[in-house]
């Protein structure tokens, strides 16, 4: 099998080159290194992909690259691409969501539909959400972001339905519930929380810290992944979360329990755009993809804490 990975140098996409590798696939990788943080460390998540006979790699914006040789032969496109962040996606700045997350997404769909129509799998958020009157939630509930990205990350995923019913395109799409795990981008709280444990400095925390998260390992989104490419319905949307909710202040008594130190907390107002609580029901995947996580919260910190410490 070959797989066009797009967004391959980042945390998720370049764990999922790695794991397709080892599978026996062949990769073909793009990038665009936009600057939302250091190329260099990108550039560090591929080093053991590039090692691989079986991958190539390709830098560009897909919005500006012809597309078509790069689809050439591709059995499945995993769209990992997008403008990521959800607290900067305000102002100014929108503009770049909306070429990275909405535009993007259109070319590549029109490109894969002159390019032998491979099966696409979307990562998508769960983000598309919005702060729903009740949990767990499902796929077949209502949709309001709060912030702008989740508006560009739903219009990406209503591009990709209007694909399938209307161009018969084979797409999955799935609604990640907060990745972590090595190699974790450096703006997430799990980096920041765990770099400061080791350097010894307090944490910041916005809010007051009993909002909740569904927590899930970079593993699992992975496992997911490869799973929707073999086994997704064409059209179909699926949740994928750790299968546990919880508060904020609670991860970060065991971020203490796993570095063996006492962080200091400073709690700031609550930022614009965070959702207050999320917890995915994955029925669904677990019905069609044969998906559960296999990675606990603390275990799953406890390899991120690893990762971080051999960074210093």
């Amino acid at each position: 099998m070959k797989a066009l990975v797009t967004g391959a140098a980042g945390f998720i996409g370049s764990t999922l080159c790695e794991r397709l590798l080892a599978e026996g696939w062949s990769v073909r990788a793009v990038d665009g290194f936009v600057d939302y943080y250091p190329r260099a460390v990108k550039e560090t998540n591929l080093a053991r992909s590039s090692e691989h006979a079986g991958f190539e790699f390709h830098e560009g914006l897909l919005q500006d690259l012809d597309l078509r040789p790069l689809l050439g032969g591709v059995d499945v496109v995993f769209h990992l691409a997008a403008q990521a962040g959800v607290r900067a996606s305000w102002g100014r700045d929108f503009r770049l969501y909306t070429d990275h997350n909405v535009l993007g997404t259109q070319v590549l769909l029109e490109a894969a539909l002159q390019a032998g129509r491979p099966r696409v799998v979307y990562a998508s958020s769960s983000s598309v959400y919005g702060d729903a009157p009740s949990l767990p939630l499902r796929e077949d509930g209502h949709c309001h972001p709060v912030s702008p990205y989740g508006v560009t990350k739903l219009a990406a995923e209503h591009l990709v339905q209007l694909y399938n019913r209307n161009h018969g395109l084979h797409v999955t799409s799935l609604r990640f519930f907060t990745v972590y795990g090595p190699r974790q981008r450096p703006d997430m709280a799990f980096h920041r929380f765990l770099k400061a444990a080791r350097d010894g400095a307090p944490i910041r925390v916005y809010g007051d810290g009993s909002q909740t998260r569904d927590f899930t390992f970079v593993d699992d989104i992975v496992t997911a992944l490869v799973r929707a490419a073999a086994d997704g319905r064409a059209g179909g949307v699926y949740n994928v979360g750790g299968g546990q909710r919880v508060a904020l202040l609670d991860v970060i008594r065991t971020i203490e329990r796993v570095s063996g130190r006492t962080i200091e907390t400073i709690h700031e107002e609550a930022q614009k755009g965070d959702m207050r609580d999320t917890f995915a029901d994955t029925t669904a995947a677990a019905a069609d993809l044969g998906f559960r996580s296999t990675v606990s919260l603390e275990d799953g910190l406890a390899r991120e804490w690893a990762w971080i410490r051999s960074l210093a």
